[in-house]
């Protein structure tokens, strides 16, 4: 490593600082401490992604963004991290593993009855737990410089941190465009601490899916419409969590029992095949979630939802796209007089339009397979991703 300087004018850290002098030496210690607050990678970057403007303007341009405005607000601060935090000259970049154990994948997907959500989503908020590890490690290198001035980010800001990431050496973007590592596959979050002092830099990691397809080929609504190219209208994690209002026909038999995320693309990456279950109890599945059934989750009440799912990142959807997703699942399970039921009188009582239209849905779906019990519900490339994930994840099936 080389302690390499901001190239870009800014004011940082002076390196003559007798509290921050051996760099190199800091930079270590960082790392140690990171790992010791519970992060499993921290790399080092500068803060140049000006490479990534042509991929970002195209994402724009062609409308794969979605209802998601705020990508397209603030374009020249992701471009330009020292615009969102004046006199950064590096960042350093963090990953922390959340899959949980007994992560059920195979199982739950098998069964049309429970609901499925994606595993980052069953324990407490990661925005929470990594935004306080990240400020203690902050206030950890204060103590040892006192001229740094920091920032932490964790996804609530205009940060490219899949780029970071790859340019620190935490993993390369793959082909879903989520982050892999060699070690632990792609099931951990990201987070960033921008900071004024020069740090040397880490080797930035390369890509390595090669000619592997099977995130774009699994994917039920063909989202991945390019390798490292996806569009978010047709995404069912876009769906079931930012898109308000009705989820349009063609995606909804595709999106089986997952009302909150989808991890196909997750399940089938050969690099999956290594990830370390974590041992952040924080991201743990809450009991309330563990094996639930469509019905028993639909049936909450409004006041029922908000305290059931207080510090959970599950909250911030509201309880309209709560209950409109769990109906789709519910109209994509095979019969069952007890869902027909719950659908019925909760279309009895709707007063969302949204919800009356996707009640109605599934009411129709239900009565189909009621008269019709030999109508397949899932299909052959549901079937697959099962059969993948058995043999692929058996721990975690």
């Amino acid at each position: 490593m080389s302690l390499i300087n901001s190239t870009n004018g800014s004011a940082h850290a002076d390196v003559n600082d007798s509290s921050c002098l051996d760099l190199l030496a800091l930079a270590n210690n960082i790392k140690a401490w990171g790992k010791a607050l519970g992060f499993q990678q921290v790399g080092v970057c500068d803060i140049d992604v000006s490479q990534q403007k042509p991929m970002l303007e195209a994402y724009l341009e062609k409308g794969y963004h979605a209802s998601m405005d705020y990508l397209a607000r603030n374009v020249d601060k992701r471009l330009a991290p020292e615009k969102l935090h004046p006199n950064t000259c590096r960042i350093i970049s963090v990953r922390m593993n959340y899959l949980p154990p007994e992560a059920q994948f195979a199982n739950n997907l098998q069964n049309d009855k429970q609901a499925y959500i994606s595993r980052y989503a069953l324990g407490r908020d990661y925005h929470k737990v990594m935004r306080s590890r990240l400020k203690k490690l902050g206030e950890r290198i204060k103590q040892h410089c006192e001229a740094l001035d920091y920032r932490p980010f964790v996804d609530s800001a205009p940060v490219l941190e899949h780029a970071i990431a790859q340019k620190a050496g935490l993993g390369w973007t793959g082909k879903h465009t989520l982050t892999l590592n060699e070690e632990a596959g792609s099931w951990f979050f990201l987070g960033e601490l921008f900071v004024n002092i020069p740090l040397p830099l880490d080797e930035s990691a390369q890509e390595n899916c090669g000619t592997c397809t099977a995130c774009i080929s699994i994917c039920p609504t063909q989202a991945i419409v390019a390798p490292y190219q996806l569009d978010a209208r047709r995404c069912i994690s876009y769906l079931t969590i930012e898109h308000k209002g009705v989820i349009p026909l063609v995606y909804r038999k595709a999106m089986g029992n997952r009302i909150y995320g989808c991890d196909d693309c997750q399940l089938v990456c050969p690099w999956n095949r290594y990830a370390e279950v974590t041992q952040e109890k924080d991201f743990f599945a809450k009991e309330f979630l563990q094996g639930a059934s469509l019905v028993s989750l639909f049936e909450l009440t409004k006041l029922e939802f908000l305290e059931k799912t207080q510090g959970s990142p599950i909250r911030r959807i509201g309880y309209e796209s709560w209950q409109r997703n769990l109906s789709i699942a519910m109209g994509n399970a095979g019969f069952d007089e007890q869902i027909l039921s719950s659908l019925q009188r909760a279309l009895s009582c709707a007063v969302s339009d949204v919800l009356k239209e996707h009640f109605a849905w599934a009411i129709a779906e239900q009565k189909t397979r009621k008269a019709n019990p030999e109508k397949a519900v899932s299909t052959r490339q549901h079937e697959r991703l099962i059969r993948i994930v058995q043999k692929g994840l058996p721990r975690d099936a």
